[in-house]
Formats: C-alpha cells, sequence, structure tokens
C-alpha cells in the first residue's frame, strides 16, 4: 500500500470511485484488481455552487481534472468535454430535485492535454445571461468529459461517476448582502450570550437567503420572505419563515411576539418579529431551538449596509 491514500477505487463489474483528492505530488492507494489501469475523472463531481448576480456579462469558472493511476502517466494524454444537459436530468432523478439545465454554457478549454509526467488540468467555461433568467429557478451547469485518449491512440475509460462537473447557479436575490447584526441568545441557566457585528446573507433561493449564526451561536438559519404581511409601527412588512439544517424539526420554532428582555440591546421596536421591512430593509427575528428539552431564545435585528 502507499503511504498516502487519496483515490480508493472498487472494481466489480463495473468502477465505482470513492473519493477524488488526487494531486501530482501524492500517491494513491489502488486494489490489485485495478493495479495498472487509467481513468479519466473530474477532481469534484459533486455539486458545486457559484452564485450569479443577475446581470448581463460572462462569468467564468474552471474546475480540475485528473488521470487516476498508480503511476505517472508515460504519455501525454488529451481529453475532450461536452455541456452535459442530460447529467442535469440524472442529477434530478438521482436526487428528486428539479434543477434547471443552464441555458447559456460555453466550454473555454473544449480540448485539454495532460502531459506525460503528470495527472491534473484545468478546464476553463463560461455562463452568461442570469438577467435574462427568472430567479426562482434553479440552475445547474453541466460539462462532461466527452473522451480521453493517450498520444499513441488508447483510449482511456472515463470515470463512470466521476466524468461530470455540476455547477448549481443559484441567481442573488435582493435581500442577499452585508447587513449589521444586533442581536442575543437567551440561555436558560447561564444568561444572555450578546452579538453585535456585520453578517453576511446568502442567496438559497429567489426569497430565502441563509445565515450562519443563531445569536452568537454558529448554527445556520435560512430566512425565507413570504408574501404574507403584517403592519409594525405603521408600515406593511413581510413575514419570514426561519428554519434550518442544523437543528432537528421538532426542536426548533419561531415565537409569534417578542420574548427577549427589554433591558437588553437590542430593545424590540414593537412585539412584533419575524418579519422584513423592505423600505428600511430589515429583518426583525425572535426563534428559538431546544437543547436536553430547554428553550434557547434568539433575537435579532438586521439592518442592510
Amino acid at each position: 500500500m502507499k503511504n498516502k491514500i487519496i483515490l480508493f477505487v472498487t472494481f466489480f463489474s463495473t468502477l465505482f470511485f470513492l473519493g477524488s483528492c488526487l494531486k501530482d505530488d501524492v500517491g494513491e492507494y489502488w486494489p490489485d484488481g485495478v493495479a495498472g489501469k487509467m481513468y479519466a475523472t473530474v477532481v469534484k463531481p459533486t455539486l458545486q455552487q457559484l452564485v450569479l448576480q443577475p446581470v448581463a456579462g460572462d462569468v467564468n469558472y474552471e474546475f480540475m481534472v485528473n488521470i487516476a493511476t498508480d503511476a505517472l502517466p508515460t504519455e501525454d494524454i488529451t481529453l475532450t468535454f461536452k455541456v452535459d444537459p442530460a447529467a442535469v436530468a440524472t442529477y434530478n432523478t438521482d436526487f428528486k430535485k428539479s434543477f434547471k439545465a443552464f441555458p447559456n454554457v460555453e466550454i473555454l478549454t473544449k480540448t485539454l492535454v495532460i502531459a506525460k509526467g503528470t495527472r491534473n488540468g484545468y478546464v476553463k467555461a463560461k455562463v452568461w445571461g442570469a438577467d435574462k433568467l427568472d430567479a426562482c429557478d434553479n440552475f445547474i451547469a453541466a460539462i462532461s468529459i466527452e473522451s480521453a485518449k493517450t498520444a499513441s491512440g488508447v483510449d482511456i475509460p472515463i470515470g463512470g461517476n466521476m466524468k461530470t462537473y455540476l455547477l448549481s447557479l443559484p441567481i442573488s436575490n435582493p435581500y442577499a448582502g452585508e447587513y449589521n447584526f444586533v442581536g442575543y441568545r437567551i440561555h436558560p441557566t447561564l444568561g444572555i450570550f450578546t452579538a453585535n457585528e456585520v453578517e453576511t446573507l446568502t442567496t438559497i433561493d429567489c426569497k430565502t437567503v441563509r445565515k450562519d449564526q443563531m445569536g452568537d451561536y454558529p448554527y445556520t438559519a435560512d430566512i425565507e420572505i413570504t408574501s404574507a404581511t403584517m403592519v409594525v409601527n405603521g408600515a406593511t412588512v413581510f413575514k419570514v419563515k426561519v428554519t434550518t439544517p442544523d437543528i432537528a424539526a421538532a426542536d426548533f420554532g419561531m415565537y409569534e411576539t417578542y420574548t427577549g428582555s427589554s433591558t437588553t440591546a437590542p430593545a424590540p421596536p414593537s412585539a412584533d418579529v419575524n418579519y422584513y421591512n423592505p423600505a428600511t430593509k430589515t429583518f426583525v427575528l425572535n426563534y428559538y431551538y431546544l437543547s436536553a428539552g430547554a428553550a434557547r431564545k434568539i433575537y435579532e435585528i438586521l439592518v442592510r449596509k
């Protein structure tokens, strides 16, 4: 066995790649059944993400491909690539999703030569036209290895489930950006833990943003801006729904009215909570999560910078 394990391959009736972090300067472990073989792979075949602004113009990106083998190639290897909408359909089937193939994708590195004695190379591509698309649609750009051949004309097998680079391309919504964040988390026995900083909210979809803190605590919270409205201090605001991927649904919820301490900054402007004010670009949130059956109460005000 080599002293560094980076790619583990098993070989039955078909080839299944279980890892993909390959580097030129490290070795790999290869079972006897595939020793001496060679495969063309995409280094990160899992779904990646690049958030697009809803503006015209090109957005460039790149990804790494690899010649997976237990010895450095002794010939140059030429790879070709294709835009692959069918791979998006396959992803949707496999993961029960509903992504659309991004309509404007161009491969800038249509042919890549990986020189003998090396394994890796980068493929460059671009997308454009995000300003013409519905931000509520979910898009993927898929580029697959189409062929791989040595300089002497030998075809290199392409790793079946590592042949495609899948790039999710959400279009940034108007709520994403930097916010001045003031809030706190009330622990049932340890008291109040405050937070006062700048926090960046990122796009999940056209009506949802993600934040990386609950008060002072590093749990993820997703905020969905709904179409339901209410009036707070004379202003019409949109109700929001807060959820989290980090805590079981049964242990998480929102409060209907303010539950914190009026003596602790930020003092609530009213008893109304869990809303977005479009005029001031402000979120006011009050929610909780349970640990050992006891509620940790979070109150936050986020104002767009």
